[in-house]
């Protein structure tokens, strides 16, 4: 399926001007070329000017003060680093491989007419009206599974669309801006909590070392963002941005085309048996992955580790628990309804899979060059703790301090995509001083957390970008950088905007953020 050019009207206002503009660009791949050689210039200049920063965490051995200095990416160690490690600058870029692997197994579903006969069932059960926001709702809270989210839950988000009559490009946004907009909000704490929360009990060391570290601190708060966030991906999508889109006209020769069954389609009696063998073999996989985690070493739970890490093993294998899910479900559709025959029609099924991504994996070459030089170039490091310094010299009000940090956090991440990276460089300097101004520390970790997922859907340096816009190109050959810009701006202003406004009143009312944990600290 894809989208006629005749049917890609030229909108008017600012969205129709950035997509336009935005589709007159080069190829993405080019774009990270030229981004390159941009980079390469800039460290050049910086290392030659000097350009430092003291890192706030880590010291020489001698004890001085450690200091991150621009390296130029034109030195003989850089350039020794590019031609010797090129190979593994690409092979090891990080969301390659998840994307491969639940692929491989999406690709049997998908095309032995599984996810067609499951979604069309899906949009019969539930109203037409509740689609988007159940969607959206799915989409913040699978990000539990962090990475498995991202190529999994936004795909088929997609599908959903499709099979109900509507646009799936609107149904791609709408995940997307759950899973990766909304990455912080969810209904419950999981390993992101974990993890942000272990960098924040660092920070408060410096000045307390009796303060107890709570994963459970932003409870509460992650809660309401989640049901603040949901009417607003809501709206943008159903009236703002699916109205864009125009009307999606059927491409025979598209690679979707005849996978996806409407909502008006009747399931045969083969089909309905495929469905029950799916569901047999999906109780089968989860069954083992209980059982990995329950049976005696506990393959999937790490006993010896601290509790809140102790689930780490089993988030990890999800991505694998999704492949082999995928497959498992798709076999049995398929050898119910005759899509599958032999095994070698589900290896034909992931050949066309991988031939699906082939686009995506020329663009991750260039990406995954142009993300790993701009870290050797130190560049980003050196922003984010020069912009950190800047705050803790500024000795704003509590409220204005408060907004400062969201919009530095969202300002940052669109250089570094990491959220722990990105907390691990701003803790050490925003916690202690927001602990010295009143504030928790479970509070400083909160705005953070407001920043760093707005912005996470308008960065091309975003890993997992360009793979929604390879998602998108499958319904619209023609959906551009720029559409997929213009298409995601809407989402990340307005949920910048309310994260903020939340966060401002919390603070302002002095609420609980969770169990035990307060805006405000007494050193």
């Amino acid at each position: 399926m894809s989208q006629s050019p005749s049917d890609q009207t030229r909108q008017a206002g600012i969205l129709g001007w950035i997509e336009h503009t935005g589709n007159r660009l080069p190829d993405p791949v080019f774009i990270f070329l030229w981004l390159i050689l941009f980079v390469v210039a800039i460290s050049v200049i910086a290392a030659m000017t000097g350009v430092s920063a003291v890192h706030p965490t880590q010291l020489m051995e001698d004890g001085s003060p450690l200091i991150i200095s621009a390296a130029s990416l034109l030195s003989a160690d850089n350039i020794q680093r590019l031609l010797v490690e090129m190979p593994t600058t690409f092979t090891h870029f990080h969301p390659l491989g998840y994307v491969l692997v639940v692929m491989l197994g999406a690709g049997v579903a998908e095309r032995s007419g599984l996810f067609g006969s499951v979604m069309s069932s899906a949009v019969k059960m539930a109203p037409a009206a509740l689609l988007t926001p159940v969607v959206a709702l799915l989409a913040m809270v699978g990000n539990l599974a962090a990475d498995a989210a991202y190529v999994v839950l936004i795909p088929l988000a997609g599908v959903v669309f499709a099979a109900a009559g509507r646009h799936p490009i609107a149904g791609i946004a709408a995940g997307f801006a759950g899973v990766s907009g909304g990455f912080s909000a969810n209904l419950m704490p999981g390993q992101l909590d974990a993890l942000l929360f272990g960098i924040t009990e660092s920070a408060v060391e410096t000045l307390d070392s009796n303060w107890i570290m709570n994963i459970a601190g932003n409870w509460y708060f992650i809660a309401v963002m989640t049901l603040l966030y949901l009417p607003v991906i809501w709206y943008i999508t159903d009236r703002v941005i699916e109205p864009r889109l125009g009307k999606l006209v059927t491409n025979a020769e598209s690679s979707t085309a005849g996978i996806i069954k409407t909502a008006d389609d009747v399931l045969s009696h083969e089909e309905a048996q495929g469905m029950r063998r799916a569901g047999l073999a999906a109780l089968v996989v989860i069954g083992i992955w209980v059982l990995l985690c329950v049976a005696p070493g506990t393959p999937l739970i790490n006993e010896s580790a601290p509790e809140e890490a102790r689930m780490q093993p089993f988030y990890q294998s999800l991505v694998a628990g999704f492949f082999i899910l995928f497959l498992a479900c798709g076999w049995a559709y398929g050898t119910a309804t005759g899509s599958v025959k032999s095994h070698r029609d589900v290896v034909r099924m992931m050949s066309e899979a991988m031939a699906d991504l082939s686009y995506y994996l020329v663009l991750a070459f260039a990406a995954a060059h142009f993300v790993a030089m701009f870290n050797w170039s130190n560049l980003g490091l050196i922003f984010a703790i020069n912009g950190a310094a800047v705050i803790q010299a500024s000795n704003m009000p509590t409220p204005i301090l408060i907004s400062v940090i969201v919009l530095l956090t969202g300002m940052i991440n669109l250089f570094i995509g990491s959220a722990s990276s990105k907390w691990a460089l701003l803790a050490p300097v925003m916690v202690p001083m927001l602990m010295l101004l009143g504030i928790s520390p479970e509070m400083a970790t909160a705005a953070y957390r407001v920043g760093d997922g707005a912005t996470n859907i308008i960065t091309p340096l975003m890993p997992y970008f360009p793979l929604i816009l390879a998602f998108c190109q499958r319904w619209n050959k023609d959906f551009g950088l720029g559409s997929l810009a213009a298409t995601m701006i809407p989402y990340s202003i307005w949920m910048l905007i309310t994260g903020l406004v939340l966060a401002m009143i919390w603070i302002g009312l002095g609420l609980p953020l969770g169990p035990g944990a307060g805006t405000t600290y007494a050193l």
